[in-house]
């Protein structure tokens, strides 16, 4: 009764078939007649209790198990790079490769930043982890097996690398598991719900600090808003780093690919339109904000440029020391199976052909593969040496020495040059002055010293750029004194005025347009007016409604070929447009520039689905 009783719903169904049946129950006390008003109560009352007693069997047993825990003797699931002794005492894999590429994992992550650079390292130069089999007839032994993402991300998580001694990390989720694996469920503890935390417990290939530098690292590669995210491979360096500085959010990137192709880098903080709907805070483009700090950061790196050259030939010429012992290792474990197989043919008894075969076979096999290991070992030297040549190391020294040539260069990947700013710079915060081209910019360094400065941004219009007041003035009074638009556009350029966009000089096309809008109107103008045709009601000139609108000419352009404005060529000798808008229609115009970037584009989507939809309805009817 005690065994069947340990859990009340199956006591209960029993008592249950018992009574219906007419059977009776019997234990060492008496004989019980389930269908009996006590008998069943008693029945009920001794399930109960032996159902609490199992509760309590359990408890016992499970405060016996935090207890060995607290001292560090419970045995543990040991990952990659360590084994338990007969009696319990865990020490470091005695496989020199096996410790040699637990090291690698770790010298590479502190230089490459991210598990799959890791892993794609790992992968180019052919290496494997070793493992040692947990369960199962070859249970100890040591197989080596391909990496993969997730269990060198396991390695560098887990606390026993640092000599941390921990019990508790995760807990079991009914919920989660999932029917044929028995290791599903698991769900992570925050570290402060850990059970056990016992540090200097256990031998450890790394210290504490070092561990927890890898755990922040790995933190801040996750693609969160309060992260900066991994290191990936587009244009904008600063990703990651920017921050409003008007709201002080993290500001996100923003790609537009330009006329032959290339992508263009933008940064926009979007936090209120993403999370209320609002309107974008700031945005400004991705180029000169990168060019700015990494001038600053080429200044900050020009007194070190003898000790990077003599790190970065030390960091070369030890990396590739590492790999060239574990291929050597790998190569004297192969020399030792292939020794093995010959004494185990050759101390066999000739007469046994059975065994001999079969020994003969494995020799064979171990020879063949020895050999396709030496082949595969002379590819990797002949593609990369083993030693830093003299031409090698006078290079690393000249280029280290040029800084700004080696981040320029061609060969530097984008992901490089983000790997260096985030080494040396934690915050970047950039805010546009108004709606101006100027940005002001605090840079804070490793360490917390700031540099504070100001750029230039690309401005879509005239009248965005801080000095246009000077330049309108400058403009009228040169227009006044009779100069025509190329001697006001040298003018300009020689008193250090600048246009917007990505333009260094002002042209005459430019100036021409910069006096339509001031209301100046040039002789050649005019008389091209005098020529052409009265304009109907409701008609405008391309000019004049930008004006009226107060938007650039080149954006009600772009509406009239989207098919927003409707409008005509006129006749004249120009072909200039005319476009046909009544007062409601100007208002919808206006109304329309005041509406989001991103309305647009929907807005516009929508109406061709619209269209094409009638189309269809129409076409289907007709049918």
């Amino acid at each position: 009764m005690s065994r069947l009783a340990r859990s009340g719903r199956e006591w209960h169904q029993l008592l249950e078939l018992c009574a219906l049946s007419g059977t009776l129950l019997a234990d060492p006390d008496g004989v019980y007649d389930p269908a009996e008003h006590n008998d069943r109560l008693l029945l009920g009352l001794k399930g109960t209790i032996s159902e609490a007693e199992l509760h309590l069997i359990k408890q016992r047993l499970w405060s016996g198990r935090i207890s060995k825990a607290r001292r560090g003797e419970l045995a543990v699931p040991l990952p990659v790079g360590y084994i338990r002794r007969p009696d319990g005492a865990v020490e470091l894999d005695p496989d020199e490769q096996v410790q040699s590429v637990v090291r690698l994992v770790f010298d590479l992550f502190d230089e490459l930043a991210t598990v799959n650079a890791v892993l794609r390292y790992f992968v180019d130069h052919g290496l494997q982890l070793g493992i040692r089999v947990r369960e199962g007839d070859g249970r100890g032994d040591l197989q080596w097996r391909r990496p993969s993402r997730i269990a060198l991300q396991n390695m560098l998580r887990h606390p026993i690398y640092a000599g941390v001694y921990v019990y508790g990390r995760s807990k079991l989720d009914p919920r989660r598991r999932q029917e044929g694996r028995p290791f599903t469920g698991r769900v992570r503890r925050p570290r402060e719900d850990w059970l056990v935390y016992l540090p200097d417990m256990l031998p450890a290939y790394i210290d504490i600090a070092r561990h927890e530098r890898n755990l922040a690292r790995l933190e801040a590669n996750r693609a969160r808003s309060e992260s900066m995210g991994s290191l990936r491979d587009g244009p904008a360096l600063l990703g990651g780093l920017v921050f409003c500085g008007r709201c002080g959010t993290r500001m996100t990137v923003r790609y537009q690919r330009g006329p032959q192709g290339r992508l263009r880098p933008g940064y926009e903080c979007s936090r209120a339109k993403a999370d209320y709907g609002g309107s974008l805070c700031q945005t400004l483009a991705g180029t000169c904000a990168d060019r700015f700090v990494t001038s600053l950061l080429m200044t900050a790196l020009a007194p070190a440029a003898l000790e990077v050259s003599l790190q970065a030939a030390g960091q070369a010429q030890q990396r590739r020391e590492q790999v060239e012992r574990i291929w050597r290792q790998r190569l004297e474990r192969a020399q030792y199976a292939v020794d093995r197989a010959r004494r185990q043919y050759q101390l066999a008894e000739p007469e046994n052909r059975l065994v001999v075969r079969e020994l003969e076979r494995n020799w064979e096999n171990t020879l063949a593969e020895q050999r396709d290991l030496a082949e595969e070992y002379d590819r990797f030297t002949a593609a990369r040496p083993r030693t830093l040549t003299t031409e090698e190391r006078e290079r690393i020294r000249a280029l280290a020495s040029d800084i700004p040539a080696v981040w320029a260069a061609a060969t530097t990947a984008d992901a490089d040059r983000k790997q260096l700013l985030r080494h040396l710079v934690e915050k970047v915060s950039l805010a546009v002055v108004g709606d101006s081209e100027r940005v002001t910019a605090e840079i804070t360094w490793a360490g917390g010293h700031r540099t504070n400065g100001e750029f230039v941004r690309p401005v879509a219009r005239l009248d965005q750029l801080s000095y246009y007041p000077r330049l309108a003035a400058r403009a009228r009074e040169l227009t006044q004194s009779g100069h025509d638009a190329a001697a006001i556009a040298d003018i300009l350029n020689s008193e250090g005025f600048r246009p917007p966009k990505r333009r260094e000089r002002f042209g005459a096309e430019g100036i021409r347009h910069l006096l339509q809008d001031l209301g100046f109107v040039s002789r050649r103008e005019q008389a091209l007016r005098r020529t052409r045709p009265a304009l109907g009601p409701g008609e405008w000139r391309l000019t004049d409604l930008a004006r009226e609108l107060g938007i650039p000419r080149v954006t009600l352009y772009g509406w009239l070929t989207q098919g927003r404005v409707t409008g005509h060529q006129a006749d004249d000798a120009h072909h200039s447009w005319i476009i046909q808008a009544d007062a409601a229609e100007v208002d919808r115009l206006r109304a329309l520039h005041q509406q989001s970037r991103g309305h647009q584009p929907r807005q516009a989507w929508l109406d061709h689905q619209k269209t094409a939809i009638i189309q269809n309805d129409e076409g289907g009817q007709r049918q």
